[in-house]
């Protein structure tokens, strides 16, 4: 049974979430549509119900107490979960939902375009995605799986290997025409861009080529291969990119690959889940699907 006292209207608790996150009362109702006066007497209803002090009232700012920050950050995920929740009973009454954290260029580039082939061939689910860097809790976050690269070392998760990452380096027609590289030492005075969570792939590359790391590395950080892209096409410097990134961009004639091509990298792609949903059915779907796409076609 759950008692009333500790669930807060919505209203309230929507009252509270605008004030955290637009710094100030007069922002929050202008979100809501709502009075200034409407919305700090909600926050005074809210403290009421919990007997707590969540601002302290100066100059007729609400300054967040410790106590505000730490509630802050879970009613937010209770938020965006009933959020979801509810546009997946609109968007989908009669079937099944997941919901997929993914890299933000595997995600645009790898999976969209196949998405429409698992959607033809399940009707009754709906896939909702976002854009996640780094792993996290599934506990306090609304994913049902995540797509990312890595290892099988998620705690108390489900993996499913998807792929092992190959790289291949690319430059542009005009870099190449003021750079010839006919042998991976012509890279070393080269600018190489390289993805903040790869620090060993130009290493691997090079070794990949039979060839020395330059001694002294000469790069350009990078936090999204989107980017990398972007900067290679420019004529920046030498990309090193998932070889599934690069058969586009080399397909197209945006960019050249450099030396052998498709040299295996540190990591693999995983498809990962919580073990309490192993039996999820949207998720086993998919995993089925993308089970059955993989072996039927090249990464």
């Amino acid at each position: 049974m759950r008692q009333r006292r500790f669930l807060p209207n919505l209203s309230l608790l929507l009252a509270f979430d605008a004030v955290m996150r637009n710094g100030s009362v007069t922002a929050a109702a202008h979100d809501l549509s709502l009075t200034q006066s409407t919305v700090s007497r909600l926050i005074q209803t809210l403290e009421a119900q919990l007997g707590q002090v969540l601002f302290t009232r100066h100059r007729k700012r609400l300054i967040p107490t410790e106590a505000a920050q730490r509630y802050f950050r879970e009613i937010s995920n209770a938020l965006d979960i009933v959020q979801r929740a509810s546009m997946s009973v609109i968007a989908n009454p009669d079937g099944g939902a997941l919901s997929l954290a993914v890299l933000p260029t595997f995600g645009t580039r790898w999976l969209a375009p196949r998405l429409p082939d698992f959607m033809s061939a399940n009707p009754g689910i709906s896939i909702n995605l976002s854009t996640r860097f780094t792993r996290f809790n599934f506990d306090t976050e609304p994913f049902d799986a995540m797509m990312c690269f890595g290892q099988d070392d998620w705690p108390e998760a489900s993996h499913m290997k998807l792929f092992d990452e190959k790289m291949t380096a690319c430059v542009s027609a005009d870099f190449l025409q003021r750079h010839p590289i006919h042998h991976a030492e012509d890279l070393h005075d080269c600018l190489l861009l390289q993805l903040e969570t790869r620090p060993t792939a130009w290493n691997a590359w090079f070794k990949g080529q039979s060839a020395p790391p330059p001694p002294v590395s000469n790069a350009m950080l990078m936090d999204q291969f989107s980017m990398m892209i972007q900067a290679a096409i420019s004529g920046i410097g030498v990309a090193l990119l998932p070889d599934y990134l690069a058969r586009i961009e080399i397909a197209q004639g945006r960019l050249h690959p450099v030396l052998r091509e498709a040299v295996p990298g540190p990591g693999a792609y995983w498809l990962v889940w919580p073990q309490a949903k192993d039996d999820f059915g949207p998720l086993r779907a998919f995993r089925q699907w993308i089970s059955s796409s993989l072996a039927q076609q090249e990464p």
